[in-house]
């Protein structure tokens, strides 16, 4: 395409919305979210984790109205940027704008800064950057921007694992079913679970990481899949770990599942898990 042709987006405005997403989303749980935690609350037999329940919806409500964070750990910036490949930044360099709009929006939101500049040095950037960047090239000439707000506690129990192709689906189910027992109530259940399967170890990491950000409890297209996406929710609240890890029945909100083609010889499968601080936005520029 003749480059006068393609429509251009100035950096400050990337800038801009990364800056109100940053905010906006430490601010706001994914009502969405809230509303299946409340929904839990019927089925939830624990009377100490209906009680957990209903802490995290009324912590929501108060944030929300109040204006303030939700948890303390505001967490490391995850951003998916998929650029249409008739589109143009001007003005600055993509990277570096999604950066300063973290920076502000840090900054003005008054966000606990939780990344270091490097995993020995371990200096902290006093302001959450930089944020952890996927690209993907696409087409149109649009640029759609996902945001999350990735705490830790959640992210600490994240999993990838190659498993044997004979393992094979019962293989699959086992291995999260036990990874989420194991892990207890180290990431703040109620969680949110983010499955890659197939690809390459790195694949299945990025995949699991993506599936994060598709509509809360949609099911992945292909039905057999979302078949299996049921029978893992099913399997992982049977488990008893139950709300922030005091038992019951509401161990997991969702799952989402997204695949890849493999090598005949591997079962790439990584595990992102997802505390009830379900914090994302996204926006299309």
């Amino acid at each position: 395409m003749d480059r006068r042709a393609m429509r251009t987006i100035d950096a400050s405005e990337v800038t801009a919305r990364i800056r109100e997403m940053s905010i906006e989303s430490n601010y706001h749980v994914d009502p969405a979210y809230v509303r299946k935690v409340e929904e839990a609350k019927a089925g939830e037999t624990s009377s100490l984790g209906l009680m957990v329940l209903d802490q995290i919806t009324e912590n929501a409500a108060l944030a929300s109205a109040e204006r303030v964070p939700y948890c303390q750990d505001t967490g490391v910036s995850i951003v998916f940027a998929e650029v249409g490949q008739d589109v143009r930044i001007e003005g600055g360099l993509l990277e570096d704008a999604i950066n300063e709009g973290v920076r502000q929006g840090y900054r003005d939101g008054f966000l606990r800064g939780s990344v270091v500049n490097d995993p020995l040095r371990r200096v902290n950037t006093k302001d959450n950057t930089p944020a952890v960047i996927h690209y993907r090239v696409v087409e149109g000439d649009r640029l759609k921007l996902y945001f999350a707000a990735k705490g830790t506690g959640a992210e600490n129990m994240s999993m990838a694992r190659m498993l044997k192709p004979s393992d094979g689906r019962e293989g699959v189910i086992q291995t999260i079913v036990d990874h989420v027992f194991n892990s207890g109530g180290n990431p703040c259940p109620p969680v949110l679970l983010g499955i890659g399967l197939g690809g390459s170890i790195e694949k299945a990491a990025l995949q699991a990481k993506w599936a994060l950000f598709r509509e809360l409890g949609a099911p992945n297209p292909d039905p057999l899949v979302a078949e299996l996406e049921r029978d893992i929710l099913e399997a992982v609240n049977q488990t008893g770990v139950g709300p922030m890890g005091m038992g019951g029945d509401t161990t997991c909100i969702a799952v989402h599942v997204e695949t890849y083609a493999c090598h005949i010889g591997a079962l790439p499968i990584c595990v992102n898990v997802e505390c009830h601080a379900h914090r994302h936005a996204e926006v299309v520029l």
